[in-house]
């Protein structure tokens, strides 16, 4: 089975009757399958015969985009305080269980969702699945944790103010995106962490993690039953309630928004030896069919040390060390952007150079050895990626909280080899004719031009 539609229901009447729905199989044994059990939590999992080892996620549909006013930066505050405590275990205890095992465990907020995941011998799956679920139903919040934690997020920010790349990043998205939820970063900003209080945190928390918004992704040496009944086991060991008749919470709507950024040139101070660039603007969303079109498009502009912008920027004129492309999607809108680092006094000449890349792609199209070169690329890093458990356990949950669609490899190889010259072409015209920004980090003056 190529392609599955993922619905949000499912027949899972209780832990000994749960059925799941075989969503990809195939001679060998390995299997993706599906469950959606009491309460609305779904459960997806991916066997891989032969594998020792298992990676497991929690992931909960709500991102920094989620958060009410008053509450900006609650869901970075979250991915820090649920390893600090719940009602059963101190910090200490979940981090022992893993450590003593050799296993790993972390998670990672995003501007969509949150994920609370580790990697563990498959034996030690069952003992995972009950750390993590009890972090995520039974966080204990504590007033003078949060407080430590606070001053710990707020050096995490300082310390990403000290990277004009990633000032660059974060500066150019608020810039592109304007007022959309999705242009305020995801760690929040250091005087909304200041000022966020408890109640507005816990509110959050109460508000979000619950049964019909959890996704639990696992993959490697497993048996899904089993996790499902481990998962099931856990869930109602802390106390969650559920209700066979509660359905998952509907996926994010796919309709594009208008965007309302500002577009044209943003210079911000920094007293560094290097500017950092990106060119770029709106783009598509993560649901859109062309998508695979913009990966074969950032493969021949700025993908590899083949590219178009680093054989003509670094490889020819040497102005610079690094430069690519990059876009990112979301349900709703997306963008896409050239980056480059170089000295202080090439920025105008780079700008240039950049935007000229992407207009002689739009103009002039791609050559058919050209288009190879990048579906090779494409494909051969999609196989490559998927060799290892974490991987695959993430390519569950995006597939579950963005699409509702799951491709297996073959399905997503083809639709990648069937991207043509002609549908890149027509998308490099889209982006290059889009209202521009271009985001300057270096010691500049903010009144800056570099003769543009």
């Amino acid at each position: 089975m190529a392609m599955t539609l993922l619905p949000l229901h499912s027949a899972a009447d209780g832990l000994a009757e749960n059925t799941s729905t075989l969503i990809s199989g195939t001679a060998d044994g390995a299997a993706v399958r599906r469950s959606v059990l009491p309460g609305g939590v779904r459960v997806l999992t991916e066997a891989m015969p032969g594998q020792r080892s298992a990676s497991i996620g929690f992931w909960v549909g709500v991102g920094s985009r989620d958060e009410a006013e008053g509450q900006h930066g609650s869901t970075h505050f979250l991915e820090h305080l649920l390893f600090k405590g719940t009602r059963r275990r101190t910090a200490l205890d979940i981090a022992s269980a893993f450590d003593e095992v050799g296993g790993e465990s972390n998670a990672a907020t995003a501007k969509e969702s949150t994920c609370y995941y580790a990697r563990v011998l498959d034996t030690d799956l069952p003992m995972a699945i009950d750390v993590i679920a009890d972090m995520v139903t039974s966080a204990v919040i504590d007033p003078a944790e949060l407080e430590q934690e606070r001053d710990v997020i707020l050096e995490e920010i300082a310390m990403d103010g000290d990277d004009p790349t990633d000032v660059a990043h974060e500066k150019f998205v608020q810039a592109v995106l304007g007022s959309h939820a999705l242009g305020r970063p995801i760690g929040g900003t250091p005087e909304a962490i200041k000022a966020v209080p408890r109640a507005s945190v816990w509110e959050h928390y109460q508000k979000h993690y619950r049964p019909e918004t959890l996704v639990i992704t696992a993959a490697g040496g497993l048996d899904h039953e089993q996790v499902c009944r481990q998962v099931l086991s856990a869930l109602t060991a802390a106390g969650w309630s559920l209700d066979a008749d509660v359905a998952p919470v509907a996926r994010r709507s796919p309709a594009a928004v208008q965007i309302t950024g500002t577009a044209g040139l943003h210079v911000v101070t920094r007293q560094v030896e290097q500017a950092n660039i990106i060119v770029g603007c709106p783009a598509i969303t993560a649901t859109d069919g062309r998508r695979y079109v913009m990966s074969v498009l950032n493969a021949i502009l700025g993908g590899g040390m083949s590219s178009r912008l680093f054989q003509e920027i670094r490889e020819k004129r040497g102005l610079v060390y690094s430069t690519y492309s990059f876009s990112s999607a979301y349900a709703d809108a997306g963008y896409f952007g050239l980056y480059a680092g170089c000295s202080p006094q090439k920025v105008g000449q780079v700008i240039g150079l950049l935007t000229a890349e992407l207009e002689k792609l739009a103009g002039g199209g791609v050559s058919a050895g050209e288009l190879e070169k990048a579906l090779g690329q494409l494909c051969g890093g999609i196989v490559l990626g998927m060799e290892d458990s974490g991987s695959r356990m993430s390519r569950l949950g995006r597939s579950e909280l963005v699409s509702g669609e799951f491709l297996d490899i073959d399905e997503t190889l083809g639709r990648i080899r069937s991207v043509t010259a002609t549908q890149v072409q027509e998308l490099a015209r889209e982006l290059a004719a889009a209202p521009r920004t271009i985001t300057v980090v270096g010691p500049f003056a903010e009144t800056e031009t570099f003769g543009l």
